[in-house]
């Protein structure tokens, strides 16, 4: 398995935002209001990850044992999270492109665009908590653990 890549990113953004855009640009009068934090549960699971990321980076520098399996459970983690949040971006960004414009003129896209702002951050703070995780779980060089660990006589 490799790291996620960029380009990983970027296509899963694309997939979001063609549909959401082409949803709420055309079928916008039809479709439910959206919740106001519609896309906070994307941050609870970014602060999940940080957290998740904290734990074994600090038990990886002190050397402590950690199994591999854990390790690898939390890299497919992190990096079915960094795409679902790449996703979720580009589909908050296709509401946004869609609603933006109409915002001023129907009071129903201002409170969908504010949501879509909260769900924006949130699936950005997702692909940053997931991409800080994957970061954590790499092999350590001799430069990252720590120093007292290394000090001989």
């Amino acid at each position: 398995m490799h790291f996620t890549r960029p380009r990983e990113l970027l296509v899963a953004g694309l997939i979001g935002l063609v549909p959401a855009y082409v949803a709420f640009k055309f079928f916008y009068g039809s479709l439910p209001t959206l919740p106001r934090f519609a896309g906070a549960t994307l941050l609870v699971l970014a602060v999940i990850e940080a957290v998740l990321a904290f734990v074994i980076r600090g038990r990886i520098r002190t050397g402590r044992l950690l199994g591999a399996i854990a390790v690898a459970r939390a890299v497919a983690l992190a990096k079915a999270s960094s795409l679902l949040g790449a996703l979720m971006l580009g589909g908050w960004l296709g509401v946004l492109a869609a609603l933006v414009p109409r915002a001023a003129l129907v009071t129903a896209a201002a409170g969908d665009v504010r949501a879509a702002i909260i769900g924006g951050a949130s699936a950005a703070a997702l692909i940053a908590g997931a991409l800080w995780l994957e970061h954590c779980c790499r092999t350590p060089d001799n430069s990252d653990r720590d120093p007292d660990q290394h000090r001989t006589g």
